[in-house]
């Protein structure tokens, strides 16, 4: 089935003025209602176009930041342009959830379905509330695994994937050591906490380079909400979980993570002009995570 990316997320690539822009791969689309009321947020051309272009206020200087891990890199190059306590072990939350889509999207056959068992649906706090013997295309569920990151959608495609959870950690950590992750060692899709589980803000910026040069995982992680239609028929607006894809008409993605082990963490991305940036903030406060990643974000764009 041949699609295109979202009109969203075309626009936002357009504004960007990227000169090396990702090859042209087919990209498979969900069933179910489209993202109308994404669309419909959008503000007018002209005001995004004044957003993009403006140049926000930003010294030479790198931005304090007072999240206790932090890195800069070069999406394409892979440059690091800035990095504090970068190997740093810490838990990383659900942004490892950056990874669990990585693979379900390089495993391809993304409009085959899945059914939903009851082994899938034993995860808290967040779920979608998907119910054993349903059943659901894989990017359907790949789709609100970024965007509103439910970990029994988590668990569904991990089991999907490899057969179980525990097989699906295996294929992780296979895949992260190939990416050249060193510090690593996953044991869930989804970040739930578990002894023995951690990662670093480099280790996690490698595996953002890989997602974020997958078109399937950028076309949805710059969506800031998608409709979910459920196997009932029952449909529900889905919020991204990435408050700065509000704030900046520049970023594109990627991921969030929160547990109290963890703290608030974000994997962020952004475009401008054919310049790529990834942020990697972990273990920050509440509203100290917006804050870091979008100076963080201003700064690699406009340095």
């Amino acid at each position: 089935m041949k699609s295109v990316l979202s009109l969203a997320c075309l626009f936002a690539l357009a504004l960007s003025g990227m000169a090396a822009p990702l090859p042209q791969v087919e990209v498979i689309h969900p069933t179910g209602v489209p993202d109308r009321k994404a669309h419909h947020r959008t503000p007018p051309r002209a005001t995004l176009v004044e957003e993009a272009t403006a140049t926000p206020t930003v010294s030479g200087a790198v931005p304090t930041t007072r999240a206790t891990s932090v890195i800069v890199v070069d999406a394409r190059s892979g440059r690091i342009l800035h990095e504090k306590n970068a190997d740093e072990v810490r838990p990383a939350a659900s942004t490892q959830k950056l990874l669990t889509a990585l693979i379900v999207a390089e495993s391809g056959f993304l409009d085959h379905e899945v059914t939903v068992q009851t082994v899938d649906t034993l995860a808290e706090p967040v779920r979608l509330n998907i119910k054993p013997g349903d059943s659901y295309q894989r990017i359907d569920l790949l789709r609100a695994l970024l965007v509103k990151s439910p970990n029994d959608v988590a668990r569904c495609l991990a089991r999907d994937n490899a057969g179980s959870v525990e097989a699906f950690a295996e294929v992780m950590n296979e895949r992260a050591r190939q990416l050249g992750t060193t510090s690593s060692h996953f044991l869930n899709p989804n970040g739930l906490p578990m002894p023995g589980q951690y990662s670093t803000a480099r280790d996690l910026s490698l595996i953002a380079r890989a997602a974020y040069a997958n078109p399937t995982i950028r076309s949805i992680t710059c969506l800031r909400t998608l409709i979910f239609r459920f196997a009932n028929g029952r449909t529900r607006e889905l919020e991204n979980t990435n408050q700065v894809l509000k704030r900046l008409p520049y970023c594109n993605g990627l991921k969030t993570g929160y547990t109290e082990a963890a703290g608030h963490c974000l994997i962020a991305s952004g475009t401008r002009l054919g310049r790529d940036i990834i942020v990697v903030v972990l273990g920050d406060s509440k509203s100290g995570v917006w804050r870091d990643a979008s100076a963080l974000l201003n700064w690699g764009l406009w340095m």
